[in-house]
């Protein structure tokens, strides 16, 4: 039987009766709604979407290692950990979250006076969200990262990837490998990319660190008043990794103006400018919690993350599209177009790169 907002919310140690509960947000995994108790107290409800995150306890288990030890520093910095941290609240019998017979819920404290934005409309934005990351890299650069578990293993093992294209483009179950022959080769060409990251963290010279994984600006609550990043959300995706993932995931999604399946290849720019807005907001941050080995990797990172969305694009693409949602049949290789592009551009700027990132250290 499926169970209404309104009646799981009861199962939580809530200040007051919940007296609505309502659908909220723009989020496309979960469930979310609003709750509003008697006492005017309110509260994120969430059914979690237990298709794509198959450990909820180590899922669980890691928000809460993560958010205790934000909160603790957020209070030693007097902060206000009720705003600047998710607070997640346990059901009435101490739990974490509920099983019930459609699915797992929990709950957390409603940040008020606050705001998301769903996309980085202008420079200061991108930068607010570079802030906001970079934030959360600082107070959790001593956290035991190997604490966490992998909620989605190989998230960010590219050579696996890369191993995962290579299946797809020899199989060629669905005769596609002919249509898409420039960017089959840039991959191959361009093998030696996968593994920049994953041998430095396997020889020790990057550290393992606490990854959000997720790191758009709708992820970053920003204070109504003054538009400063509040508080990271979304901590689904929280897991051990490098800040590298992290960096250039954001890069690689807002450094440009071009949607992420435009057609026309010309139009595809990366902006150096937006570049920098991000790395002085993130490395403004985090900066004395970097070896210089480490800040270079951001660049790394940035190409990384790039080659390895436009490599998932073409692998899907090969695979027959099951993955990720098409609107016609050569979206995935449009996609993986604008991705490779946007590869050669950054490859083309590295030492510019390299040297705005050394800039603000």
């Amino acid at each position: 039987m499926g169970y209404r907002a309104e009646d799981v919310a009861k199962l939580f140690a809530l200040d007051g009766e919940p007296m609505i509960a309502v659908p909220f947000g723009c989020g496309h995994i979960n469930d979310t709604f609003f709750v509003e108790t008697s006492r005017a107290r309110k509260y994120i409800l969430q059914k979690v979407n237990n298709g794509i995150f198959k450990d909820i306890d180590g899922l669980m288990n890691n928000i809460i290692l993560v958010t205790s030890h934000l909160r603790q520093h957020i209070a030693e910095a007097g902060g206000d950990p009720i705003r600047e941290c998710l607070t997640v609240v346990d059901t009435k019998d101490g739990q974490h979250f509920v099983r019930v017979d459609d699915g797992f819920w929990r709950c957390y404290i409603y940040i008020d006076n606050a705001i998301t934005m769903q996309t980085a409309e202008t420079p200061e934005l991108f930068r607010a969200a570079g802030k906001a990351f970079g934030m959360f890299q600082r107070q959790l650069s001593n956290f035991p990262a190997e604490k966490l578990v992998e909620v989605i293993p190989n998230f960010h093992n590219t050579p696996n990837r890369f191993n995962n294209f290579m299946k797809a483009y020899e199989a060629d179950a669905f005769d596609l490998a002919k249509t898409a022959r420039e960017e089959i080769l840039f991959v191959r060409e361009h093998k030696e990319l996968c593994s920049l990251l994953t041998d430095k963290l396997e020889s020790g010279v990057l550290p393992l660190r606490v990854t959000h994984n997720d790191t758009k600006i709708n992820n970053v609550m920003l204070n109504r008043a003054n538009g400063e990043p509040l508080a990271v959300i979304d901590l689904d995706t929280v897991m051990p990794g490098l800040s590298a993932y992290d960096f250039g995931d954001s890069i690689r999604s807002g450094a440009t103006y071009a949607a992420e399946d435009e057609p026309d290849i010309a139009k595809v720019k990366f902006e150096t400018s937006l570049f920098k807005m991000y790395a002085e907001g993130f490395l403004g941050e985090c900066k004395d919690a970097f070896s210089e080995e480490e800040v270079l990797s951001l660049y790394t990172g940035s190409v990384l993350m790039t080659f390895e969305c436009g490599m998932r694009f073409l692998t899907d693409y090969l695979e027959g599209s099951t993955y990720f949602k098409t609107a016609y049949p050569e979206h995935n290789l449009v996609r993986c177009r604008t991705q490779f592009e946007l590869v050669k551009q950054m490859l083309e700027k590295e030492e510019e790169l390299k040297e705005i990132l050394l800039s603000f250290c």
